[in-house]
């Protein structure tokens, strides 16, 4: 028989759900997940969007389970303010790189620069930086960069919402608001902005104020992260349209079992979020054709 001396200790629940950390300058999001894993004592957490070294801001984590519903926040539009200095040229096309070259842009005005901003918004295509993380022949193109190779880079399209420019009482230098789609570089479009203006131009002092409905004003800072600090899953998908389902209809979810769509009174495109009679989270359903919806990751009652 065991003892209290022998028996084995109880096994401590892990955390699961999502954090809104203010990510600091100087660190990777990686360096984020890594520091969290160890604050919280799991393995499983993963971001959604990864955020420059030298930027700032949101960036949303997923622990326990819900590392699976990070690719939904993942798609959610972002807003971020800037600044952009014009006439100087580098080569990550922020302040981190090397001065690559030098345009006398001191006749553009202000006025010139909202122009050219607004000429940068809608739907735009981009041609990914040499510094990113986007894949080219199965390589991160910042790999290639680290090695002096530089590649073609299919355009990207991606969607600017808004693209506002504001003085900031140093010569050559615009603060700038931009939201915008996931995928979007906000160095990408200071460079353009440069070009636009018959000249060059680089991004810096970046920070993302905004994920979706997520704001920095509700972020912790990264040493803050704890098991207490960690919100439920269902707050992670906070942003889909959202249903609820009981009895059957619930039993039939969490098997993974298509279902009518006007069974659970959804409207729209999808995905939405579906949630059980006490309010837990059940699956993130996806359209299957006109009528039908597929659940694409379920959460049993287990936990």
């Amino acid at each position: 028989m065991e003892t209290a001396a022998t028996a084995p200790p109880l096994a401590t629940a892990q955390p699961e759900g999502c954090l809104v950390v203010d990510k600091p300058a100087g660190c990777t999001s990686h360096d984020v997940v890594a520091r969290a894993r160890r604050l919280l004592g799991t393995r499983r957490v993963g971001h959604a969007g990864t955020l420059d070294p030298d930027a700032t801001g949101v960036l949303l984590l997923g622990v326990g389970r819900a590392t699976r519903l990070l690719r939904f926040a993942t798609l959610l539009h972002k807003t971020y303010v800037g600044e952009v200095v014009l006439g100087v040229a580098t080569s990550t096309l922020d302040a981190s790189g090397e001065v690559l070259e030098r345009v006398d842009m001191s006749g553009v005005d202000l006025d010139a620069v909202r122009q050219a901003a607004i000429s940068l918004t809608g739907r735009i295509e981009q041609v990914p930086p040499m510094v990113s993380a986007v894949k080219v022949g199965g390589r991160r193109l910042h790999e290639l960069a680290r090695e002096g190779k530089e590649v073609e880079r299919a355009p990207r399209p991606v969607e600017v919402t808004r693209f506002e420019v504001f003085p900031t009482g140093e010569d050559g230098v615009v603060r700038v608001l931009v939201e915008c789609s996931s995928g979007t570089y906000v160095r990408v479009l200071a460079a353009d902005l440069g070009s636009r203006l018959g000249g060059v131009a680089h991004l810096r002092a970046l920070r993302r104020v905004a994920v979706g409905s997520f704001t920095d004003a509700e972020a912790i800072d990264l040493d803050a992260v704890s098991p207490v600090a960690v919100h439920p899953c269902l707050e992670l998908v906070r942003d889909l349209p959202r249903a609820e389902a009981s009895g059957a209809l619930l039993a039939a979810l969490r098997h993974g079992r298509p279902l009518e769509r006007q069974a659970l009174g959804l409207a729209g495109e999808g995905p939405w979020a579906v949630v059980g009679p006490e309010g837990e989270l059940a699956a993130v359903c996806a359209a299957r054709g006109a009528d039908r919806v597929q659940p694409v990751v379920v959460f049993d009652s287990a936990r």
